[in-house]
C-alpha cells in the first residue's frame, strides 16, 4: 500500500493538485499490517500528523477486517475499497455499509485482476484504478501516467491496463447496483 499511496499523490500531482504521501509501520517484520496515507488538495498541504479521519479507505488485505478496526474515523460520507471476490454480504460488515452512502463501498477482486494482466498477485494499481472511478478525485489518464512513471516498460503498461479495468467496471455500476458487491466478479 505504500506505493499506492505515492501513486496517488504522484497522480493527483499530475491533475494539478497539491499531494503527499506517506507511510506508518508497525512492528517491522515480513507480513506485518502496513497502513500508507495520501492526503490531496487544491491548496497547498502544511499538515505533516497521520490521518485520524479518512475520506476513503482502500482495504488491501480481506483477512484483516476483522483483526483491527480499519474504519475508525472512516467519514459518514467516505468510500470503501476492499479488495476480495466476496460480495459485501458475506463479508460481515452491514453495519458499516448501511452507515455509508451505497454507491461509496465496492468490492474488486484486485488480486485476480493485477494477476491476469501482469502475471503477479500485486493489486495496488488495480485499486488505485477503482478509487479514481470510485471518487473522482484523480482522473484515470492521471493513473496511468503515474503508474507509466514509477513502472516504465512492460511492468508499467501491464498495471495500468490492470488500474484501467478496475475503473472501467467501477464506473459502469448503475446507481440501483452501486455497494452490492463486486462489478468484476467474471472479469477474468
Amino acid at each position: 500500500m505504500v506505493t499506492a499511496a505515492e501513486l496517488v499523490a504522484i497522480a493527483a500531482f499530475l491533475d494539478g493538485k497539491y499531494a503527499q504521501a506517506f507511510p506508518s509501520f508497525g512492528s517491522e517484520r515480513m507480513g506485518a499490517p502496513v497502513m500508507a496515507f495520501c492526503r490531496m488538495s487544491d491548496r497547498a498541504i502544511r499538515l505533516r500528523e497521520p490521518v485520524m479521519n479518512p475520506d476513503a479507505l482502500i482495504i488491501q488485505d480481506p483477512t484483516l477486517l476483522h483483526q483491527v478496526d480499519l474504519f475508525a474515523g472512516l467519514s459518514p460520507s467516505g468510500y470503501l475499497l476492499l479488495n476480495t471476490s466476496q460480495e459485501l454480504s458475506e463479508l460481515g460488515l452491514d453495519d458499516l455499509v448501511a452507515r455509508l452512502p451505497a454507491d461509496h463501498v465496492r468490492t474488486v477482486p484486485a488480486t485476480d485482476i493485477a494477476l491476469a494482466q501482469t502475471g503477479r498477485p500485486i493489486p495496488n494499481a488495480a485499486l488505485i484504478g477503482g478509487l479514481a472511478a470510485q471518487t473522482g478525485w484523480v482522473t484515470l489518464e492521471a493513473v496511468r501516467k503515474a503508474i507509466g512513471r514509477k513502472f516504465p516498460g512492460r511492468i508499467g503498461e501491464a498495471n495500468a491496463a490492470a488500474a484501467a479495468a478496475v475503473y472501467e467496471a467501477i464506473r459502469s455500476l448503475q446507481p440501483s447496483e452501486a455497494g452490492t458487491g463486486s462489478p468484476l466478479a467474471n472479469a477474468n
